[in-house]
C-alpha cells in the first residue's frame, strides 16, 4: 500500500477488461458490499492520468483518498477498505503443481479446437487476440520460471505478446506443452528444495513463493476457463473440459469475463 494526494475519499478501482486479477478485485469489493467508482483504463484515458498521481501504471489498483492498494493482494485491499480479512488457506504445493499441469494441458487441447477465425479475433474491449491469450497462458508459467532464474516479475512480464511467427496454432500448442515439460523438470529439480515461505520478487507487493505459485495457477486457470466458455458459445464441446477438480480451492473470480451478457463475448468469436 502507498499514499499520495487526491481530491476526495471515494473508493476507486482502476482495471482493464479481460484482466483476471481486476475481475477478482471488483468481485471482492462487491461481495462485501463496498461501493466503488469503476475506472476502466482502456476506455477512459483520464483514468490512467489519475493513476499517474500515485506514480502507478498498472492495474488492478484500488484507491481511497490519498492511499492505494494493489488489487493483486486482497488483504491489502481489505485493509484499505475496512473489510475484515481472516486467515486464508492455500492448496499444498504438490496439488498446485498438478493443477497447473492440467491447466497447461487443457490450454493446448482447447487451442487445437479453436477455429482459425476465432484465434485471430480480438477479445471484446481488449487489444488482445485469442491466439495471444493462448500464448499468455503458457507465458504465465514461463514468467514463474524466469523468476526462479533471478528475473523479477514485473507488470510488463504479463503484458508481453508473441512474435508474429510464434502466433500460429502449432507453435502456440507447442509452447503450452513445452511449459508443461519445463515446469515438471523444475519441480523435480530446484523446486524440491524451494523455500515456499520465502518472499517472491514480484511487482505487486509482499508475497511468499507459495502465494506466487498460487497466483500463477489460478491466473492461467482463469484464462483457460475463458477458452472453454468461448468454445461452448461456438457450439464446440471442449475436449476433456476442466472442472471443479482443477479449480476448487483456488482464489479465482466467479465470473469468466467482465461482460454481464456472456453471449456478447461469444458472438465476437
Amino acid at each position: 500500500m502507498g499514499t499520495t494526494t487526491t481530491a476526495d475519499g471515494a473508493i476507486r478501482v482502476y482495471w482493464m477488461t479481460g484482466c483476471s486479477s481486476c475481475l477478482r478485485t471488483k468481485e471482492f469489493l462487491q461481495k462485501h458490499g463496498v461501493p466503488f467508482l469503476s475506472r476502466n483504463v482502456l476506455e477512459d484515458e483520464s483514468a490512467y492520468a489519475e493513476l499517474e498521481q500515485f506514480g502507478l501504471k498498472q492495474v488492478p489498483i484500488v484507491t481511497r483518498g490519498d492511499a492505494w492498494a494493489n488489487g493483486q493482494i486482497l488483504r491489502d485491499v481489505a485493509k484499505l477498505c475496512d473489510i475484515p480479512y481472516g486467515a486464508t488457506k492455500m492448496l499444498p504445493v504438490a496439488e498446485m503443481r498438478q493443477r497447473l499441469d492440467a491447466v497447461l494441458a487443457g490450454a493446448a487441447r482447447f487451442l487445437a479446437q479453436m477455429p482459425d477465425h476465432a484465434l485471430a479475433q480480438m477479445l471484446p474491449n481488449r487489444p488482445r487476440s485469442f491466439a495471444q491469450l493462448g500464448w499468455h497462458i503458457a507465458n504465465i508459467a514461463d514468467a514463474f520460471l524466469e523468476h526462479e532464474d533471478g528475473i523479477p516479475l514485473t507488470f510488463d512480464s504479463y503484458m508481453r505478446v508473441p512474435a508474429e511467427e510464434d502466433s500460429d496454432r502449432a507453435k502456440l500448442i507447442a509452447y503450452c506443452e513445452e511449459m508443461r515439460v519445463r515446469m515438471s523438470a523444475w519441480f523435480d529439480g530446484p523446486g524440491r528444495t524451494r523455500d515456499w515461505s520465502a518472499r517472491a520478487d514480484v511487482y505487486y507487493g509482499e508475497q511468499t513463493m507459495h502465494e506466487f505459485l498460487e497466483r500463477t495457477v489460478w491466473h492461467a486457470g482463469q484464462h483457460v476457463r475463458q477458452f472453454m466458455w468461448v468454445l461452448e458459445g461456438l457450439g464446440i464441446a471442449p475436449d476433456r473440459p476442466l472442472g471443479r477438480e482443477t479449480f476448487d480451492g483456488l482464489p479465482m473470480p466467479e465470473k469468466v469475463w467482465d461482460e454481464a451478457d456472456p453471449a456478447k463475448l461469444r458472438r465476437t468469436a
